[in-house]
């Protein structure tokens, strides 16, 4: 019980050190607002850790962090390969398409009020599908190596992204519009010129919630059919091992992923989009 009594006091310490940056005059400094995030994560590792061992769980339950981090390094060939094929290949390639693909269509859509009419309710339609009964059958089509995922990732974000774009892009009141078109502007000057700057912040949205649905289409899908690699694959084959500190190494490995994935959108949002107001301060 001592190691669940040092879990407690560790848990009470980073909660006072972290109540006594946040409410501090510094607290609103680039130092302080890193700390406080970075000392709750340790705190919750050391808790972790401390009451695994100290109420003697199962490694089949839920292996300590320090087991995680064995079994990740040992596994570092095994976990860049499944990377390559369910990140790189299937999400990363999906993502790309999908997006560029609605990007595309939200044009065509926003000039033509059939398509907007027409196509805006199939894609809700079809964005209320649930991948268990869609990804089934996209690897059947497109077989069991990395197409069949990047299919399903096309499928996920492509109708998100459209919807916000097209959002987006009639953001611009009637004012504006009026006013470029006093300038003799075409439809194309008027819309890389406003409109185009205007949608950025819901095309970003969209962008963003790809970036999530990419990564758990593309691991999903894996569960339905692949390759002897990938990282659905792997937790499918380790569950059934009960293996669960490899499982685990490879949610490390996708959270590490999406984490970057998302932050790399959020930069880019930032360097285009420092105009709008949510980018101020």
């Amino acid at each position: 019980m001592m190691l669940v009594v040092l879990a407690v006091i560790v848990w009470c310490a980073g909660w006072w050190v972290n109540s006594r940056l946040a409410n501090s005059p510094q607290s609103q400094t680039r130092l302080v607002q890193l700390l406080v995030p970075g000392i709750f994560g340790l705190t919750i590792l050391l808790v972790w850790e401390l009451l695994v061992r100290g109420l003697d769980v199962s490694l089949v339950i839920l292996p300590a962090p320090s087991v995680i981090a064995t079994r990740f390094a040992e596994s570092l060939p095994i976990l860049w390969a499944d990377f390559m094929q369910t990140i790189v290949k299937g999400a990363l390639s999906g993502y790309v398409i999908g997006c560029g693909a609605a990007l595309l269509t939200a044009v065509a859509v926003d000039r033509s009020d059939f398509l907007r009419r027409g196509l805006l309710p199939v894609g809700n339609f079809v964005a209320a599908l649930p991948i268990v009964g869609t990804a089934p059958i996209l690897v059947m089509w497109f077989g069991f190596d990395w197409q069949s995922k990047a299919a399903v990732v096309v499928v996920m974000v492509f109708f998100p992204v459209l919807v916000n774009t097209v959002a987006g892009l009639r953001e611009t009141d009637q004012m504006q519009r009026d006013l470029m078109q006093t300038y003799a502007a075409s439809y194309w000057q008027s819309f890389f010129k406003l409109r185009l700057p205007a949608a950025l912040p819901f095309i970003f949205n969209g962008l963003k919630i790809a970036t999530t649905l990419a990564l758990v289409g593309a691991i999903v899908a894996e569960f339905f059919g692949s390759p002897t690699v990938g990282m659905g694959f792997r937790i499918s084959t380790s569950v059934g091992q009960l293996a669960l500190d490899m499982v685990w190494a490879e949610i490390l490995v996708a959270a590490l992923a999406g984490s970057a994935f998302y932050g790399g959108m959020v930069l880019i949002e930032k360097t285009l989009t420092f105009w709008h107001p949510s980018q101020r301060g």
